[in-house]
Parts: C-alpha cells; sequence; structure tokens
C-alpha cells in the first residue's frame, strides 16, 4: 500500500515536471475560478470575508515562492489566485457602488450626455451622469440614468455628446431577470453604475454647452465625431457599418441589418476585435517598415524592426481610446502589445502565455467581464487559434507559399467558428448554419480592402482627402453587407437551441482548457467534461410556467411549444422566453398557441384567461375589471397585473406586489402532480445589485 501511494506521488510529481514552463497559462483560470465563486453566491461576502480571503491570497503566495517547484507550491499558488479572484470581484462590486432608483419616477431629468446607442427595437438611447431628479437628494440620485427617446423626441433636438440636457421622462429601476437563471440586468447595471433605465417623449433641451473636462469625454466626443464624419461621407448601412469599425459605434446599423450580420456569423466583424486589431497593427507596421527601408541609410543603419513596431504600437494605443476600449479591444491590444513588444526583443510574437497575460489584465481591471459573452468568445477564439495554429507550426509538412495564405483564412475561420459557436449557442440561443462559407468570403475583404483603406483615410484627413479612402472602404463593407444579407435569406440559416444550464459552459470551457494547457498524453482527460457538457445540454428541461416580474405575460409549455397568453405587450420578456425554449416563433405565432389549446379564453383587456396545467390550472387576469371578478380556485394558479386584496383559498397568487419580492416565476410539475416553483431571487440572491424589497410573509396563501 505504502509503495502504491508512493509511486502515485511520484508520478505526478513527474507529470508536474513535465508541465514546467507552460503553468503561467493556468493562472487566468485559477483567477477565474475565483472571480466566478464570488458570483454564484446566493448572499453578498462581508467585508470580512473578502479582507480574510485577500490575506489568504497573500499567505498562500508568500509560502508558495518559498516551497519553490513544488506540489504544495503549486496548490498554494492555485489558492493564492483563486482567492485573489473571490476578493477582487468582491472589490470591484464595492468599488462601484452608486445609488440606485427605488420606485418608479415620473418628472424632471437633467443630466450629461456621456453614451449613445440604439435599442433592440431601434430607439436611440442616451446616457446620462451629472444626474438632477427633481425632488431627490444628491446622495439618492442615480449616478447615470438611460433614457429612449420616443415620440415627439425622436424628431426633436440631437442628443450632442457632453452636452448638459434636460427633458422629462419616466424612470424606473433596472429590471431582474425575465426567468430565473436569465440574464441579470441588475448585476450588468450595476457594474456601469446604471442605476435607472426609462423613456421620454419629450424633445431634450440642452441647457448647457458641451464641455471637454474629462479624458473620458473627451474620447466620447472624438469617437462621436469620427461617426459623424464617417456616416455623412457613407450614408445609410454602409456608414453606420464604418463607424462601427473606426470608432465602436454602432446606432448607425439598422436593426435589419444587424439581424443579417447575426444570422450569417459575421457579426463579429462589427466589434473591434483581434481581427480588426491584429488588421491594423499589421498594415501599419508594414507600411512603415516598407517605407523605412526605401531609405538606404535608415535600411542598413537603424533598426527599422523596433521603428515600425513602435509605430504600430501608437497606432493600436489611439484605436483603443478611438473604439471605446470594449472587452474584446482590450484583450486585442493587450495581445498587440505583446506581440509588437516580442518583435522589439526578438521574441516569438504569439503564444498561450501571451493570452493569459491579456486574460489577466482584463479580468484584474474587470472581474466582472468573465461573465459576458464578450469575453467568453473572445478568447475562447484566441485560445483556440493561437493552440492550433502552434501545434501547425511544428508539423513535418507543409503547403506551398501560394496555398499558405489562402489555407490560412480557411482554417482560421473554422476554428474560430468552432471554437464560439458553444458560447455564442449558450448566450444567444442561435446557429449559424452557413457562417463559414460568409466568413471565408468576407473576413479576406475586411483584411485586404476595408482596414487599409481606413488608414489611407485616416493618414489623408489632414489634408482633406478622407474621403479617398472612405469610399474604397465603403466598396469593401458594401460587399460584405450583401454577403451578409444573401447567406441570412438562405432556406435555414440559422438554427435554434435551448439554454443549457448553469453548469454546461464551465464544465466545457475548463474540458477543453485542460485539452489545450495540459502537456502530456493526460490532456485528453479533458475530453470527458466536454462530453459530460454537451450531454447536459442535449437534456436540459425549460419550466412548465412561466410568470413575468409584472404579472403582464405567462407562458405555459405545451407539445408544440411555449403558449404565450398575450399577443403583445411584454414583448422583450417574450422574445426572451421563446429564445431561451429554442423556439424560433414570435409572440403572436406563440399567441395562436393559447387559442389553438384552449379555444374561446385568450386573454383581452378585463377579461380572464384559463390555461389547464396539469392537475391544477392556470389563470392569467389583466386589467382592473378582471381583477375585481375573481374566478373560483382550487389547486391551481392565478397570475394578474393588477394587485389582488381578496383572499383566494387553495390558489397560488402572483400579482405585481408579490412579483416585487420574486422577480419572475419558473414553475414545475414534479411526478406526483404538486409544483415545484422557483424564482428570480432564489436564483439570484440578496446580492448588492439585487436591490430586493422584504419579502411579505404569510400574505393570503403565499
Amino acid at each position: 500500500m505504502q509503495h502504491a501511494v508512493m509511486s502515485s506521488i511520484e508520478w505526478l510529481l513527474a507529470r508536474l515536471e513535465a508541465q514546467r514552463g507552460a503553468l503561467l497559462p493556468w493562472a487566468p483560470v485559477c483567477l477565474g475560478v475565483g472571480i466566478c465563486l464570488y458570483f454564484t453566491q446566493s448572499t453578498e461576502p462581508s467585508a470580512y470575508v473578502l479582507w480574510a480571503l485577500a490575506g489568504l491570497s497573500l499567505g498562500a503566495a508568500a509560502l508558495s515562492v518559498r516551497f519553490s517547484w513544488s506540489v504544495l507550491s503549486l496548490l498554494g499558488w492555485a489558492l493564492a489566485l483563486t482567492a485573489a479572484g473571490v476578493a477582487l470581484a468582491g472589490w470591484r462590486a464595492h468599488d462601484v457602488a452608486a445609488p440606485v432608483l427605488k420606485w418608479r419616477y415620473y418628472g424632471p431629468i437633467e443630466g450629461r450626455v456621456v453614451g449613445l446607442d440604439r435599442s433592440a427595437s431601434d430607439a436611440v438611447r442616451v446616457t446620462l451622469d451629472r444626474v438632477v431628479l427633481a425632488r431627490m437628494s444628491p446622495g439618492r440620485t442615480p449616478a447615470r440614468v438611460r433614457i429612449s427617446l420616443h415620440g415627439d423626441a425622436v424628431d426633436g433636438p440631437e442628443p450632442i455628446p457632453g452636452a448638459r440636457l434636460m427633458t422629462t421622462g419616466h424612470l424606473s429601476p433596472p429590471s431582474g431577470p425575465v426567468e430565473p437563471g436569465g440574464f441579470d440586468f441588475q448585476r450588468h447595471s450595476w457594474f456601469k453604475q446604471l442605476g435607472a433605465v426609462g423613456y421620454i417623449r419629450v424633445p431634450l433641451m440642452p441647457v448647457a454647452h458641451p464641455k471637454s473636462d474629462s479624458w473620458s469625454l473627451w474620447v466620447f466626443q472624438t469617437r462621436m465625431a469620427v461617426s459623424d464624419f464617417v456616416r455623412a461621407a457613407l450614408p445609410g448601412d454602409v456608414g453606420g457599418f464604418a463607424a462601427a469599425v473606426t470608432s465602436g459605434d454602432r446606432s448607425g446599423m439598422s436593426q435589419a441589418a444587424l439581424g443579417n450580420l447575426r444570422a450569417s456569423n459575421l457579426a463579429h466583424l462589427l466589434a473591434i476585435s483581434g481581427l480588426h486589431m491584429g488588421l491594423l497593427t499589421g498594415v501599419v507596421f508594414a507600411a512603415l517598415r516598407f517605407g523605412l527601408v526605401l531609405v538606404p541609410h535608415i535600411a542598413l543603419y537603424w533598426p527599422v524592426r523596433r521603428i515600425a513596431a513602435i509605430g504600430a504600437l501608437i497606432a493600436a494605443s489611439g484605436y483603443l481610446a478611438l473604439s471605446g476600449g470594449n472587452v474584446a479591444t482590450e484583450r486585442a491590444y493587450i495581445m498587440a502589445v505583446v506581440a509588437l513588444v516580442a518583435v522589439m526583443l526578438n521574441r516569438r510574437a504569439f503564444s498561450l502565455r501571451a493570452v493569459a497575460m491579456a486574460a489577466l489584465v482584463v479580468l484584474f481591471l474587470r472581474p466582472e467581464a468573465l461573465l459576458g459573452p464578450g469575453f467568453q468568445m473572445s478568447f475562447a477564439a484566441t485560445t483556440a487559434l493561437v493552440a492550433i495554429f502552434t501545434a501547425m507550426r511544428d508539423l513535418p509538412w507543409k503547403l506551398p507559399k501560394p496555398l499558405q495564405g489562402a489555407a490560412g483564412v480557411v482554417i482560421s475561420s473554422a476554428i474560430a467558428g468552432f471554437a464560439t459557436a458553444p458560447f455564442a449557442a449558450a448566450h444567444f440561443n442561435a446557429i449559424a448554419q452557413y457562417g463559414l462559407i460568409a466568413n471565408l468570403v468576407s473576413v479576406p475583404v475586411m483584411g485586404i480592402i476595408v482596414v487599409p483603406a481606413a488608414v489611407v483615410a485616416t493618414v489623408l484627413a489632414p489634408f482633406g482627402f478622407a474621403h479617398v479612402g472612405l469610399e474604397v472602404m465603403g466598396l469593401g463593407l458594401r460587399w460584405i453587407l450583401w454577403v451578409a444579407e444573401l447567406t441570412a435569406g438562405l432556406p435555414g440559416a440559422r438554427s435554434f437551441v435551448v439554454s443549457p444550464n448553469s453548469w454546461v459552459l464551465p464544465c466545457l470551457t475548463l474540458g477543453a482548457l485542460f485539452v489545450i494547457l495540459w502537456n502530456g498524453r493526460e490532456r485528453w482527460i479533458g475530453v470527458l467534461p466536454i462530453v459530460a457538457a454537451f450531454a447536459l445540454w442535449m437534456t436540459s428541461e425549460r419550466p412548465d410556467l412561466l410568470i413575468a416580474d409584472t404579472g403582464g405575460l405567462v407562458g405555459v409549455m405545451t407539445p408544440e411549444g411555449r403558449a404565450l397568453s398575450r399577443d403583445r405587450g411584454a414583448g422583450f420578456v417574450a422574445q426572451n422566453w421563446l429564445e431561451n425554449d429554442g423556439d424560433a416563433a414570435g409572440q403572436e405565432a406563440s399567441n395562436a398557441r393559447w387559442e389553438s389549446a384552449w379555444p374561446g379564453e385568450v386573454p383581452h383587456p378585463g377579461r380572464a384567461s384559463l390555461g389547464s396545467f396539469a392537475a391544477g390550472a392556470v389563470w392569467h387576469l389583466t386589467g382592473k375589471k378582471s381583477a375585481a371578478n375573481l374566478p373560483d380556485c382550487s389547486d391551481g394558479i392565478i397570475v394578474s397585473n393588477q394587485v389582488l386584496e381578496a383572499s383566494l383559498v387553495g390558489c397560488r397568487v402572483f400579482d405585481p406586489k408579490t412579483l416585487k419580492t420574486t422577480g419572475a416565476v419558473a414553475v414545475r410539475l414534479r411526478a406526483d402532480g404538486t409544483w415545484q416553483t422557483k424564482t428570480a431571487r432564489q436564483v439570484a440572491g440578496d446580492r448588492l445589485w439585487s436591490g430586493w424589497p422584504e419579502e411579505k410573509r404569510g400574505r393570503r396563501n403565499q
């Protein structure tokens, strides 16, 4: 027995010895595990716990240095990084803390324009800071609010970046998940210091001229100025596409064009990510190097490569500032910096170490980014590309040089698409069937025409000839938009998948990372959690009943798909429910299922609707009249968008007063015919960003 234990220890030490020099990429993995542990807690860790974890991290790191290169050292570093991830995420959550609106507000709104974008419904949205609300003290006023422009506000004065505006509108706190376990907009808003969202129907009124009193505001104004200039030269979706590529401003793109790009898996060309940053730095580096070697004295006596790398680094830094600095751009910039510094030092430009350094920097600056699709898809694609091309570099055979460029495009598009597909499907519930083909005929155009033309336009802009480069750029973007429209129109261009349970992506990610990062044949053990993840995904089940957090919509699962109680209203909730079901039907078609399942019971204002639900029944009451005329209920569920004051024995009641404390509700039917209820509050927990009111215990039949 003792001999077997010693042999196992010796084997483990030998395997760890084989990892020498390849453990740095595991650092962001351990840090990410700690960040995940923080966000998955149901209650907020106290400051004492966070300080204790920070101390544990420092102590474990110190011990790891003491026991250099041993099992204890490696375990110590893993513990140190994991504890640091929890403490770092907690510190970040407290650091960005800002007031959040606690009730619905209608009245004057004043603030400074610091953000412009468009909503999913194509409405212009304006983000304001330095907010002033009527009869609200500064200590309770949100740091930022976001308002959508509707009605007369659309035709009124356009919001000018940096200008101080005044208007009158509706505001409310950021909403919780549309269903338990869904995307948590409250958490997303917390880290953006967005304390209220709403809409206006009256024009904006400027009350102060734009000022550039901070670096971030100056960058935002510059971005918008570049976007306006580009869109003036290239109108329509082409100009909106060009503005997105050059300044990160997507507000000029129509929803139809965005939908085509998503359906064809070309939406990544909108994001300023590794492709754009790599192409830009490559074009600038090549142009500078070529220009310098044309001068014989410089070519012979000057460090041409280093000078070109420095010029490319300056261009990349400017592009980062101009882009708005999202997660994908930050990752791409750090990778570019590492690659260019490696060129200056005559070292290998791309490696998994460079990817690890980029991940560490991004997670240190914004730990919450780990939960977003941008971080996950960006690093999945980059890690897979670096790993595969590193392995291919050591192959004994090479393709002929004329074919290497074309093969590189095909292979890179296939690898990136394959690596990001599970994350895209998990977050957006859709798979682009013809994405590889669309990328093969679009990505080369981006590299050969669009990015070089953008560089030319930038160089010629001070001389008033930017339109020369922009016109060429527009030709390439028109081609990409045409490919996207053609691809999206093909039969079966998009297939929809059900949302996975919460264990699928972590299991899949850790398995894939083990396969990529571990040295030796043991790496193939990582295939097991990958297979398990897909098996879990295939067996994912959706709730039998979903209830919106306002009581305004109910969705019952039927053999034909989810039947929605209303054909309009609560459109965002309806869309998300159907997408999570992997259902391509719209709200009207889903409401028709309700009518088909329960003829004559389609809900109308002031009338109750009834849907049979196994052992009980579901009533959805809309309007004050139906709330005043309650049905007889026994072992059923009543959902109302009006507060119900009457006592209903034997019924589960979900009205706005109850749902305010629980959030959205999911109900499953157990094998014995009883209900299993799960609320958004139970899943999300009581965290800094939750803002749940106190639950009313013992109210009615709850």
